[in-house]
């Protein structure tokens, strides 16, 4: 029975659990990345991610690769490559600014995405309020650098393609066998650029360990629930229920790396907090 297999047959967990918990566990693993870019490259920490997604997903998963057809390749390289550019993009921002706001302007892609997928007006109450949250998070102007906030919103555009292509992929590849390829995908891509950036460090076995430890927190545990959980959710809910991004990462900034939250980012978590908890309530799973 693979991994995937076990998570879908559990009688305790649902999908929206399943998002809450990669929310939690992807911003754990971001914070301690950011804590070793004095000691590592943001492009080589993110290589070190998707490696480490990429051998453990495949080992769990073993994937089946005969008998594929061209659609079902084509959308498992589409994935690989939003998966490498999502991951890419937001290290490379929230190198230039801090964790929360660059999280927060991500945060654009599938709040766009909950929008345009809606179609019932309560849906569009919660994805306002979630999006005054994200505002109130993201309001410290003095702390934007101009491309931190452009690579911010290009990870916010490939969040939004990688949702979408996470429901074709859940569709096509059972299990975590599309994952695991799209992780293999992904981590030969930026494989050039991690090595020449990283040189030498890429063999410093403490920044090894790091990174699988990131690679366990950022990808494994957070892309195998959301896999599962894009199955039975709808799109729709499930961009709303990422409005909890921009405040998970502001309070595991706060708890990693010591960036405290103000009167007003905690006002912003409240808002995206009661976002989230409306838009679960009001959503429904689909069958």
């Amino acid at each position: 029975m693979t991994a995937g297999h076990h998570f879908e047959r559990s009688p305790r967990l649902g999908p929206v659990w399943f998002v809450v918990v990669s929310i939690i566990s992807v911003q754990l693993g971001a914070s301690v990345a950011k804590g070793l870019f004095g000691e590592i490259t943001p492009t080589a920490m993110m290589w070190l991610r998707l490696a480490t997604s990429a051998v453990v997903l495949t080992a769990l998963a073993r994937p089946a690769l005969r008998g594929r057809t061209r659609t079902d390749w084509l959308t498992v390289v589409a994935f690989g490559v939003s998966l490498g550019l999502m991951n890419w993009a937001i290290y490379q921002s929230f190198a230039r600014i801090p964790l929360g706001v660059a999280v927060t302007i991500e945060f654009i892609g599938p709040l766009t995405l909950a929008v345009v997928l809606s179609r019932r007006v309560r849906d569009l109450v919660w994805v306002g309020l979630a999006a005054l949250g994200v505002l109130l998070l993201g309001f410290d102007p003095s702390a934007l650098d101009p491309w931190g906030v452009a690579l911010a919103l290009l990870a916010g555009a490939a969040w939004a393609t990688y949702i979408l292509l996470s429901v074709r992929t859940g569709r096509q590849w059972p299990g975590l066998d599309g994952l695991a390829v799209a992780s293999i995908v992904a981590a030969v891509l930026f494989a050039p650029p991690a090595v020449l950036s990283g040189g030498t460090t890429l063999l410093d076995p403490r920044v090894l360990v790091l990174g699988a430890l990131v690679g366990l927190l950022s990808s494994v545990i957070p892309y195998s629930l959301e896999l599962v959980a894009l199955r039975s959710l709808r799109p729709a809910v499930f961009g709303v229920l990422m409005s909890l991004e921009p405040a998970a990462a502001a309070l595991a900034a706060a708890l990693v790396l010591q960036e405290f939250l103000s009167p007003v980012q905690w006002l912003a978590v409240a808002c995206v907090v009661a976002a989230s908890v409306g838009s679960t309530r009001a959503g429904r799973i689909a069958a």
